[in-house]
């Protein structure tokens, strides 16, 4: 009766505990997308920009992958909360102006994420068949229609599987986002743990949780990657 009650009474830590969930689930899918974007242009500046460009992307890509992530979520928080205080105060307003937590764990898990995916893009990019790149320009195809039907469907069959993989990335790094004040799931577990005395229970319970989201993210992905291999398969 007690674990019903601590969890399912009127008064239970379940509803907070699924609220902290989706916020891990809405962290984790903005920042993958945040990252997808500028994973994606760091994959075309690696593939195609000239040698500056080149250079500065596989700068950011190493040094990304080279830092903690926790160093990353602290550079994002306290750096934007200083730049957004200078413009305040240039402004006229006195005062410390903190960036949202919500937006810096996003810039953050996207940044950090970008420096994968980008190696993910390129290496879609890479075994795509340079006889159909050179078909699409002998038809006439312009560089945008040449991505939309023919570079895109390809990339993203075959980035799939990484992005699987930088997906549980992410998951796995929301729980940092909690060192600055976000009450993700891993948070809520630890601030019910500390009020109720019964760390196990709730530590337990927040495991149950993120292997619940990974599960059903796995299944969505193998979902996807089996429908894009459709074309594909004979009959």
């Amino acid at each position: 009766m007690h674990l019903f009650d601590l969890f399912l009474g009127p008064d239970g830590w379940g509803v907070p505990l699924l609220a902290a969930a989706l916020m891990t689930v809405a962290l984790s899918i903005s920042g993958l997308a945040v990252g997808a974007l500028l994973g994606a242009l760091l994959a075309y500046a690696r593939i195609a920009g000239g040698l500056l460009a080149r250079t500065a992307a596989d700068a950011v890509t190493t040094v990304l992958r080279g830092v903690p992530d926790l160093l990353v979520i602290y550079l994002f928080y306290f750096g934007g909360s200083q730049i957004l205080s200078w413009i305040g105060n240039a402004a006229g307003y006195d005062g410390f102006i903190g960036l949202p937590v919500f937006l810096t764990g996003v810039l953050a898990l996207g940044v950090v994420s970008a420096a994968y995916q980008a190696e993910v893009f390129r290496g879609a990019f890479t075994v795509i068949p340079r006889g159909q790149i050179e078909s699409a320009r002998a038809a006439g195809m312009g560089s945008l229609l040449m991505f939309r039907r023919v570079l895109a469907p390809q990339m993203i069959r075959h980035a799939l599987p990484g992005l699987g993989n930088v997906w549980q990335l992410i998951l796995k790094d929301s729980a940092l986002i909690s060192v600055i004040g976000l009450v993700e799931l891993l948070r809520a577990a630890q601030v019910g743990a500390g009020s109720t005395r019964e760390p196990f229970l709730f530590y337990s319970a927040a495991l149950l949780l993120y292997l619940a989201i990974t599960s059903l993210s796995g299944q969505a992905f193998r979902w996807a990657e089996i429908r894009s291999l459709r074309p594909f398969r004979r009959g």
